[in-house]
């Protein structure tokens, strides 16, 4: 549909295929434009982001002949937050035999995600996900292998089959270096210019089109513009909004902000993911969190003391009838392995009922006795062994012989950027994929989905659909003497002077936290109406602080990590304001937007179908401006929305 508000066009037409949801893609690439192989020389792409998505893109794209530029703000795409994905990937390769299908990964992600995920989209990475798998073995990638050669597959929450090929607890990081492989190998050949140490700070649109990036270069503070045919942002979530959370310290917001509020549509911020097996907060000394892989509760059964008063002994003293399994007793056919916003709201209720464990009684136990004495610890060993290592590092405890603890935290990001079946934005010529974009997961990710979309996006679906732009668009070549990129490039800079000319009294690190805990308690695992009002009420009051009272050091000109830390920081000032907003207009419950006004008898969330069916896509009106809502009916052809259930 197209949509007017204000005199701009705003097109929110998802493009998505005609036919059997099963043929749609086939029927889609078929249909689409092609660039003769010759011609592709001629396009010049820009790619934001170097993690799995962004270096899958950046590779295949050159690897069909296109010239890219690929930017960082790492020292290098190997150090890109996709390597922090422990557990897995997800693909319907059905090698166990015990049921599996495109299909059914397909109904296993729409259920999962509470129905509120685009159809199409999932129908199309459960079909890709098989391509993924041979893909990344071609590259030399270690998976994990039975003892006849196959490749290994382990359970994850929200499925009742084995689907998730890992490398131990390291897969993302594995992951990573084939694709880092192939694009070194563009990056030799020069079809490939690399960028690291490079922050994009905006995007750059010529009639309506983006046509490139103003970046700033992290070691020496030069600002410069880059031109190109089209853009992609590949550059993650925005949990840290959060402060605290399982992210990387430098995972931000900024890049998809900028492009939002250059036109291109913020989807669903309210969904995004607590994931329930975090090292619990151990004080305000600590500047993230450490997330424990989901792929622990394959052999780690999670339980907490059926009485307060054993909270505080020792775990090994509480005898076996004196515990509660909790999720084994409340969704018996998933048990450990349910969904992660049903298992994090599950160990919530356990501590604020007083059954916690640990300093502040903030942490349920996951417990490995059962296993070890069932396989061995040398088998749960070979399988976990380096995620015990890093427990231990961090608490001091030993995994194998007293329980871990371990409670919910921040994790990633469901929504984002609106894309259509093409994943371009609402913004001609820029396109987002991974976590960046809204598009797969819903209202709840499943796990080892996380990985399997960022390759789906970079190595097979993005190369057939930015092709189609350019034959379709035909856009004059751009050029970064046009006065839009200088434009640009001052508003960039006035920003950072602005930025360093508070000296105020306050760290960004400390009004960040600030913002942090405010979001966390108000929009966190759980939300209410009078919590979201306050939240908006104090977001704005704290934004003003920010500009009136913040303390960059440094100068302007040079390596300035105070600097950039602030910019990304004010991002989250008001990007905060946008995802409490989501919240409070969506009336109903689904997946990790708990609002505790509507849930059912028995605590689990109440979705509202016949009101809230929808993509929520936030259009920018101008500064402290009320952002435009448009919505995108979610519409299903081949699944029957139903009430979630696990048990």
């Amino acid at each position: 549909m197209r949509l007017w508000k204000g005199g701009t066009e705003v097109n929110l037409d998802a493009k998505i295929p005609t036919g059997p949801l099963a043929g749609k893609w086939d029927k889609h690439k078929f249909d689409l434009k092609l660039v003769n192989p010759s011609n592709k020389r001629k396009y010049d792409i820009i790619v934001v982001g170097s993690g799995l998505a962004g270096a899958s893109a950046a590779a295949s794209l050159a690897e069909l002949g296109y010239q890219v530029k690929c930017f960082c703000f790492q020292d290098s795409p190997r150090r890109a937050h996709s390597i922090a994905a422990q557990g897995g990937i997800n693909a319907a390769k059905n090698y166990q035999n015990d049921g599996d299908s495109v299909y059914r990964l397909f109904y296993d992600t729409i259920k999962g995600g509470d129905f509120r995920a685009r159809e199409a989209n999932v129908y199309r990475l459960a079909q890709v996900s098989v391509n993924i798998i041979d893909q990344c073995v071609a590259q030399g990638v270690p998976f994990a292998r039975e003892y006849g050669g196959l490749l290994a597959n382990r359970s994850f929450g929200g499925a009742q089959v084995s689907r998730t090929f890992y490398a131990r607890g390291q897969t993302g990081q594995q992951l990573l270096l084939g694709a880092y492989q192939a694009l070194c190998r563009q990056i030799s050949l020069g079809a490939v210019q690399m960028y690291p140490r490079t922050e994009m700070l905006d995007v750059v649109v010529i009639d309506g089109h983006a046509k490139g990036i103003v970046v700033r270069n992290l070691i020496t503070g030069e600002v410069s513009s880059y031109a190109a045919d089209a853009v992609v942002l590949a550059t993650g979530g925005y949990a840290n909004a959060f402060f605290l959370s399982t992210n990387a310290k430098g995972c931000n917001v900024t890049a998809t902000w900028r492009a939002y509020r250059k036109g291109a549509c913020f989807a669903n911020p309210c969904y995004t993911q607590i994931h329930p097996t975090c090292i619990p907060v151990s004080g305000e000394h600590q500047s993230k969190l450490t997330l424990m892989s989901e792929s622990l509760r394959n052999d780690g059964r999670v339980w907490v003391p059926k009485r307060k008063e054993d909270c505080g002994k020792p775990p090994g003293s509480i005898p076996e009838a004196d515990r509660d399994y909790y999720l084994e007793r409340k969704y018996p056919s998933y048990g450990n392995l349910a969904p992660r916003d049903i298992s994090s709201r599950a160990a919530k209720e356990a501590c604020d009922a007083g059954r916690g464990v640990g300093p502040g009684a903030r942490g349920v136990y996951l417990d490995f006795a059962d296993a070890i004495k069932r396989l061995g610890e040398n088998v749960i060993r070979e399988r976990y062994g380096n995620l015990f290592d890093m427990y231990e590092k961090i608490t001091g405890e030993n995994g194998y012989q007293v329980p871990m603890r371990i409670y919910p935290a921040v994790h990633y990001a469901m929504g984002g950027t609106w894309v259509d079946y093409n994943l371009m934005t609402t913004l001609p010529g820029l396109f987002v994929l991974g976590e960046a974009n809204f598009s797969d997961h819903g209202a709840n990710r499943l796990g080892a989905s996380a990985l399997m979309q960022g390759l789906g996006d970079g190595y097979f679906v993005l190369p057939y659909t930015i092709g189609n732009y350019f034959v379709t668009a035909k856009q004059p070549k751009p050029s970064t003497s046009h006065a839009e990129f200088k434009k640009a490039e001052a508003n960039v800079k006035a920003f950072a002077n602005r930025l360093l000319s508070v000296k105020g009294k306050r760290t960004p690190t400390s009004l960040h936290r600030e913002l942090g805990k405010l979001l966390w308690e108000k929009c966190g695992m759980a939300r209410n109406e009078a919590g979201l009002k306050e939240a908006l009420k104090r977001i704005p009051e704290l934004r003003e602080e920010f500009w009136k009272n913040v303390n960059v050091t440094g100068e302007n000109g040079e390596l300035n990590q105070s600097l950039e830390y602030a910019g990304r920081v004010a991002d989250f000032m008001e990007f905060a304001e946008l995802l409490c907003l989501d919240a409070l207009h969506r009336r109903e419950s689904c997946g990790g937007h708990f609002r505790e006004e509507f849930q059912t008898p028995d605590g689990e969330a109440q979705r509202d179908d016949e009101n809230f069916s929808y993509v929520a896509a936030w259009e920018y009106q101008g500064p402290d401006k009320p952002p435009v809502l448009h919505k995108e009916p979610l519409v299903y052809e081949e699944v029957h929305m139903s009430t979630r259930s696990y048990k």
